[in-house]
């Protein structure tokens, strides 16, 4: 099974420079009870942004196309179509970057997104959801982070039954 799991702002972006624009104390809560003890895949940028690696008590997972990349504590592919082929039978979570996102989103089960109240300035963005195809399964109630002043929600989408 895969899903996709981000927190973006209201104009989909996730990040600048190759970080975070927030810190929402209870979206990382959220993001480490949904992986723990599952697969975790994501591109290099993302692994080189993590400052704790690996993120423990998951399976690791990084696609790089450079051919010589080392990633201590993670599995590193060359191409996503042999990342997949070697997680085909695990539950694995794609926690980004933008490119692997775009690649990801029409091949998930789910999406479990912590969707932020407010635009933010940035130069990478998660792709727009077409919602004749994905439709809200589970909403949370609407959340206020005070420290960051952000109104945010956990989100679950579901791909619409054919």
């Amino acid at each position: 099974m895969m899903n996709l799991i981000v927190a973006k702002a209201e104009n989909n972006i996730i990040g600048k420079d190759n970080s975070l624009l927030w810190h929402l104390s209870e979206d990382l809560k959220y993001f480490k009870q949904i992986t723990l003890g599952k697969t975790v895949l994501m591109g290099r940028k993302t692994w080189e942004s993590l400052p704790f690696k690996p993120l423990k008590n998951r399976r690791n997972v990084v696609i790089s196309s450079q051919k010589d990349y080392v990633a201590n504590g993670a599995e590193v592919f060359t191409d996503l179509d042999s990342a997949l082929e070697a997680l085909k039978d695990e539950e694995v979570f794609c926690i980004g970057g933008a490119s692997i996102y775009k690649l990801l989103l029409p091949k998930c089960d789910k999406l479990f997104i912590t969707q932020l109240f407010e635009s933010f300035e940035g130069d990478a963005a998660f792709p727009e959801i077409d919602t004749t195809k994905w439709e809200i399964k589970r909403l949370s109630p609407m959340l206020y982070d005070e420290k960051e002043n952000i109104k945010f929600r956990f989100e679950v989408w579901e791909t619409k039954k054919q």
